[in-house]
């Protein structure tokens, strides 16, 4: 099954590297301003999505869905949920992490909602990649910095080992700073599993 790849809006710095995370099967929806990463991204949009509010509609021969300025989903949920309509059960999330922090928190939402969807989600800014852990998850020491927050309430039975702040069977609620800014071990990699809640993996490219 090919993955789908949703572009927002937010700033893209680094789109070299993020051109690296592409395949060439890729389905590539852009989100409204989103379009604006299109020629550093070096591919052509095969959907495009958007009330456009923040740039002008696009005259191209992409499929084009236009949505009304008045909605209860973003550009980005509308995106999301159009792909699992479609059957896409794999994306990668690029232009979601920015400025506007009301935005920022709305698409870490949606790797909740994507998740729920029995969805895998990874989103990749110009710092970090961010996904749910589902299970087991890793983190090789090519990250110098992961951190563990947990969505929507507690996160219980969190274990970390090959790191240098392990974790057994902890506990990590939404207003502790616990799981903030740990580090894979040299030369191994840590291993983390969830038993119970919703826990956001940041993997950080660079301190």
């Amino acid at each position: 099954m090919r993955r789908c790849v949703i572009v927002g809006g937010a700033p893209i710095e680094r789109a070299q590297e993020l051109r690296a995370y592409l395949r060439a099967d890729d389905c590539m929806i852009y989100c409204d301003c989103g379009l604006r990463h299109e020629k550093a991204l070096g591919r052509a949009p095969d959907l495009i999505v958007g009330d456009f509010d923040s740039c002008e509609r696009p005259r191209v021969s992409a499929e084009t869905i236009v949505l009304p300025h008045v909605k209860d989903d973003t550009d980005t949920f509308f995106a999301a949920k159009e792909a699992l309509h479609r059957g896409f059960r794999d994306f990668l999330l690029l232009g979601m992490i920015g400025a506007r922090l009301d935005h920022t928190l709305g698409n870490l939402a949606l790797l909740r909602m994507l998740a729920r969807a029995d969805a895998s989600a990874l989103i990749v800014d110009d710092y970090s990649e961010m996904e749910i852990v589902a299970g087991e998850t890793f983190v090789s020491n090519a990250f110098p910095y992961f951190s563990l927050l947990p969505l929507g309430g507690a996160a219980r039975g969190v274990s970390v080992t090959g790191a240098k702040f392990p974790l057994r069977d902890a506990v990590l609620e939404p207003d502790s700073s616990l799981g903030v800014s740990n580090e894979p071990l040299p030369g191994e990699t840590a291993r983390i599993r969830a038993e119970e809640g919703t826990l956001l993996l940041v993997r950080v490219k660079r301190g």
